[in-house]
């Protein structure tokens, strides 16, 4: 089952400083039908306007990764932490008991990225903060796999959640598989280009819900990328 979220379809939200668009109930934008995804709970689609961000907030108890697609965000936290994400690169934080954060583009430009909530395997995990550059040209024609909480997962950011964090990008005319494991749900979203997943034509920014189906093509018909999460639960 692949259920499309045209990006129109999506919860919108313009604040002057953050346009937003919602896959997933959060905020004032509260949709029963999609209060998240297996584990996976939030995926915001943020245009961050330079010399702005998110002041300094709590979280607790939820895996965070940020996908930065354009741009850059600076990231300042209570343990004492300390970076700047650009483009091309990805963040993690796990919330854990608590932790308090700002992010913020520094930047003379907009800033785009993919935010993305998923609920740990369990509560009470001590919070942390990592950040890891992934070259794009590593992720050319295969799915790689960003942030974990899986066994073998090594070369991944670490997650405490039983899914994954994939990203890839797709020439026009090449197809790759995404496989699946057995039991497991998938949610896509295509950060640009066009592609087919299956026979379902996505367009930049529309979302796809995977239940399932283990083993899915996608097929390439601008020079694209997409990102997707898989999650046990």
């Amino acid at each position: 089952m692949i259920d499309h979220r045209p990006f129109a379809s999506l919860g919108h939200a313009d604040h002057g400083w953050l346009r937003a668009a919602h896959h997933f109930s959060f905020s004032s934008y509260h949709d029963p039908d999609r209060m998240g995804w297996g584990a996976l709970r939030v995926w915001n689609d943020d245009e961050i306007a330079p010399d702005s961000g998110f002041p300094a907030h709590p979280h607790r108890d939820m895996e965070i990764i940020t996908y930065v697609r354009s741009g850059a965000i600076s990231h300042r936290d209570s343990l004492g932490n300390e970076g700047r994400t650009e483009a091309g690169q990805v963040q993690v934080m796990s919330a854990g008991t608590g932790i308090v954060h700002s992010e913020a583009n520094l930047e003379s430009e907009t800033t785009t990225l993919f935010q993305i909530w998923i609920m740990p395997e369990r509560r009470g995990h001590a919070p942390s903060w990592g950040t890891r550059p992934f070259p794009v040209e590593a992720r050319d024609s295969h799915l790689v796999t960003l942030a974990s909480g899986v066994a073998g997962d090594e070369d991944a950011l670490k997650i405490n959640a039983e899914a994954r964090v994939k990203a890839a990008t797709i020439k026009r005319g090449e197809t790759i598989t995404w496989r699946l494991e057995h039991g497991w749900s998938g949610y896509a979203v295509l950060a640009s280009g066009a592609i087919r997943l299956g026979d379902l034509p996505l367009k930049p920014r529309d979302g796809a819900a995977i239940r399932d189906e283990e083993l899915l093509t996608i097929t390439a018909e601008e020079n694209s990328e997409i990102v997707v999460v898989e999650t046990a639960s």
